[in-house]
């Protein structure tokens, strides 16, 4: 197979490198005007509108919304009925995402100056969230707990699920993650439909603050025109992994890690960055090799040719440059010496380091989130966490003497920026002079 290659030498490098990197992230314009269409069926008509289109979209015929809220008892159900050996696993990952993420609680915090003040910040939790999880044959309890588990650490008190299950099929895993992660409501609905639901509220469906979790272009579209109404924790773009090798792993390892990503669609991004363009060729010898053992052979042979991109750097630090030019989703540091390149990465969703670290155990259990700025948006973003479910309030307590020093320094302020009552209100706390 084939694999774009290119060299760090070239000339206009990371001008060309930027053209690699792009794809069409405008949705298109069938998508845009059906999903607007349903958020505003949803919010005009509530209930109504939901039923029908999850009769039409889901071929789940019920009377009503209620009817389409999935029970706790249904969920222990699911939990109970799945295999002893995968109820372990999912417990497991829930339990090293759990004790990740409870390092990220933010902590409210004051202090005092010499005359009496106090400032600080007040951590609150989010009161209520929603959670989009894909259904029916597709199965992602991954999401589940990485989306779930950081909400109630947070402290979230209303986390509500929305689930699409087409003909009433219902995934057992999924269900059973949502027991785990202590999900306190769950819903049969999907779609842009169910993400209007949670962001306008019906008779039947909570109203939410923000809206978290992945699915398909028309998903997608209806959180961004939400957005405003309910926050939302991001637009992902198409999966992306970026891997910088000194040529020490097992071509192997580095084939499969790449399929790993390419495997997601047609649009994944792939990238291999190495010091020796023979390890390149073994690593295109070993694509070649073990390509048609995948079943999603076709969707890894297209993302790997259309989007896939080998490239070789003078060194480990160049790589580390082109690489915090990529700004990739997941990073895989394949080299002898991870702790010491690390210092020269400074834009990744996540940093997978050495050999034995792929980014397949990051999707699952290793512990942090799997929910990643994707597109070069790791240049100002950052993994999902706690901190996504938590407000801060700034906390400002005046002695009577600093209202008088800070009033006379606002009251002129204001006066320059033409604001006059800001200037008179501070003047009120001015002690006057007898």
């Amino acid at each position: 197979m084939i694999i774009k290659t290119k060299l760090s030498t070239e000339k206009n490098f990371f001008r060309d490198l930027k053209k690699d990197l792009e794809f069409d992230s405008t949705s298109n314009s069938q998508v845009q005007e059906t999903a607007k269409s349903i958020v505003n069926q949803i919010k005009q008509r509530g209930d109504e509108a939901l039923i029908e289109f999850t009769t039409k979209f889901d071929n789940l015929n019920k009377r009503s919304v209620a009817d389409m809220e999935i029970s706790k008892s249904r969920l222990m159900e699911a939990l109970d009925n799945i295999p002893k050996e995968i109820k372990e696993d999912l417990k497991q990952a829930a339990e090293r995402i759990r004790a990740y993420h409870n390092k990220q609680k933010g902590e409210s915090w004051n202090y005092k100056d010499s005359d009496g003040s106090s400032y600080g910040q007040k951590i609150t939790p989010i009161d209520s969230v929603g959670l989009y999880v894909p259904g029916g044959k597709a199965a992602y309890p991954s999401s589940v707990l990485m989306n779930a588990i950081p909400a109630k650490i947070a402290g979230v008190k209303n986390l509500i699920m929305v689930v699409p299950t087409p003909s009433g099929e219902q995934n057992d895993l999924v269900l059973a993650a949502a027991m785990l992660a202590d999900v306190d409501r769950v819903f049969s609905i999907g779609g842009a439909q169910a993400i209007a639901s949670l962001a306008f509220g019906t008779k039947t469906i909570p109203k939410v603050d923000k809206i978290v979790g992945p699915g398909n272009a028309y998903v997608a579209e209806a959180k961004r025109l939400v957005f405003g109404t309910v926050g939302i924790d991001m637009i992902a773009g198409p999966s992306e992994i970026t891997i910088i090798c000194d040529g020490k792993t097992n071509p192997d390892w580095i084939a499969m890690d790449l399929f790993s990503q390419a495997e997601h669609d047609e649009l994944s991004q792939s990238i291999l960055i190495a010091t020796d363009e023979k390890f390149l060729k073994s690593v295109n010898e070993s694509i070649d090799r073990l390509i048609e053992k995948m079943p999603r052979k076709e969707i890894i042979k297209t993302s790997l040719k259309n989007r896939g991109l080998f490239i070789c750097a003078k060194n480990l630090s160049e790589a580390a440059k082109i690489s915090n030019f990529i700004a990739p989703e997941h990073l895989e540091l394949s080299v002898e010496h991870p702790d010491q390149l690390v210092d020269e990465i400074f834009h990744a969703g996540a940093i997978f380091m050495g050999k034995n670290t792929c980014e397949a155990v990051g999707d699952y259990c290793a512990g942090p989130n799997h929910v990643l700025p994707t597109s070069g948006t790791a240049r100002f973003s950052s993994p999902l966490g706690v901190y996504d479910f938590q407000k801060r309030s700034s906390l400002i307590h005046l002695s009577e003497k600093t209202a008088d020093s800070l009033g006379r320094i606002a009251s002129n302020l204001a006066l320059g920026e033409g604001l006059h009552a800001h200037s008179e209100s501070a003047n009120y706390r001015v002690i006057k002079k007898k």
